[in-house]
């Protein structure tokens, strides 16, 4: 093998201007091939980060994901029934045995649970109504489920303990009320109730429907103006490790009954946006890399045409077809490392120039260009360009071992 290195090496010496060339079109690849994919893969992170931190990870709500079976198809299972105008039974909506439930959930390690009543609220100040979502919530454990708390831009959640009459609402629901800290507002509820809170705090987390429609309240309040005692609607989930959101919600279904939907299945759609997006880069940028693999498909071809005479006197001297094909790709394999080896630093200058860049959309804060600088974007930089290279190689390598030597040495072609 050392033997095969050394001639590789010296036929590529013997071309330094073309194969600086072909090593130049690597490097450029490589450093333009880990500067986009970054870039992409950043934004995806945070994105989902964004949209991970700013719902539940798990919401388990009052609802099955299957109706329940008419006495008709459980006394004749497997037939064709039809069952016209059937009505469901009036009832108080709710998770029955809400607590047991949450003690179970909370036996699972790894993860933090709450439950949460919601529900539709008329809003009303000065002469103007707006419909809100009115999520009554237990303040105590609400910090470590939501990011509600670092959202907070007056006030924090801990003033809902002090005050149990005070409600937080979005800065988007104050500016378009004229409202301010330590005014009152009044709620009714669809059952009636009205009440009255006084605004301890406000978040602002950047979406301004979220802003404008969602108030937090200390749940007894909500439970006492929706006339549903001692009931909730929804239990949030968090956890540790938000990938594994799928299967814990699947594991908590089949034990409960309720329908528990994890935030990969509500963003289903969006996900699935995100993966072809993510193969339509790979492809964009990838034919960079394969531009550049031509120079290297190139230089070895004009090697295995000037090298004929030398290739028929090594098969001669007892190289094989196998070891003639090897020192060729052994010359790409050769190119493309040192491609990826100057690439990579090109890249991370790159990455670090992008990630200067800061972007002032107008009403909000600065934002950077967000950069993945995690391990798989080098590694997959890397196998793209040594892919493109060896495969660059394997045909001027099948056509420099296919050589006859007995042609070539009689002065055949």
């Amino acid at each position: 093998m050392r033997l095969m290195i050394a001639i590789a090496l010296r036929h590529i010496l013997a071309r330094k201007r073309q194969s600086i060339v072909s090593l130049l079109g690597i490097m450029i690849g490589v450093a333009f091939f880990l500067a986009i994919s970054s870039i992409m893969q950043g934004s995806q992170k945070d994105f989902i980060r964004r949209l991970v931190d700013n719902a539940p990870h798990i919401t388990v709500s009052d609802t099955y994901r299957n109706p329940a079976k008419q006495p008709l198809e459980i006394l004749h299972p497997g037939a064709i029934v039809e069952i016209r105008n059937v009505k469901p039974q009036t009832e108080t909506r709710g998770l029955r045995g809400y607590r047991q439930i949450l003690e179970m959930i909370r036996t699972i390690p790894g993860l933090r649970a709450s439950a949460v009543l919601t529900g539709q609220a008329l809003l009303s100040f000065a002469g103007k109504d707006v419909n809100i979502v009115l999520n009554g919530m237990i303040p105590t454990e609400i910090q470590g489920i939501t990011t509600i708390d670092e959202h907070m831009a007056h006030g924090t959640v801990d003033d809902l303990i002090a005050n149990r009459d005070g409600v937080i609402v979005g800065t988007e629901l104050m500016r378009t009320m004229s409202l301010d800290i330590g005014d009152n507002i009044t709620l009714a509820a669809a059952t009636g109730q009205v009440r009255t809170f006084k605004i301890v705090a406000a978040f602002r987390t950047g979406r301004a429907d979220y802003d404008l429609t969602q108030v937090f309240v200390d749940i007894k309040r909500v439970q006492a103006m929706m006339d549903r005692p001692n009931r909730a609607n929804t239990i949030i989930i968090n956890l540790d490790d938000p990938q594994a959101a799928l299967d814990v919600a699947r594991s908590i279904e089949n034990r409960i009954g309720y329908k528990a939907v994890s935030w990969q299945e509500s963003s289903e759609d969006i996900l699935n946006t995100l993966m072809i997006r993510n193969i339509i880069m790979y492809t964009v940028v990838s034919a960079v890399l394969v531009v550049a693999a031509f120079g290297i498909y190139n230089i070895i071809s004009t090697i295995v045409m000037e090298k004929l005479r030398d290739i028929a006197i090594l098969k001669s001297m007892g190289f094989r077809a196998g070891d003639i094909k090897r020192i060729f790709l052994v010359q790409g394999f050769l190119l493309g490392l040192a491609g990826i080896v100057t690439g990579l630093p090109l890249g991370c200058v790159l990455m670090l120039g992008l990630g200067q860049i800061t972007f002032r959309p107008p009403g909000m804060e600065p934002l950077k260009m967000p950069i993945d600088w995690s391990a798989p974007q080098f590694l997959i930089a890397s196998a793209f360009a040594m892919g493109a290279a060896v495969m660059a190689s394997w045909l001027p390598a099948r056509k420099g071992a296919a050589v006859l030597p007995v042609n070539i040495l009689r002065g055949g072609q």
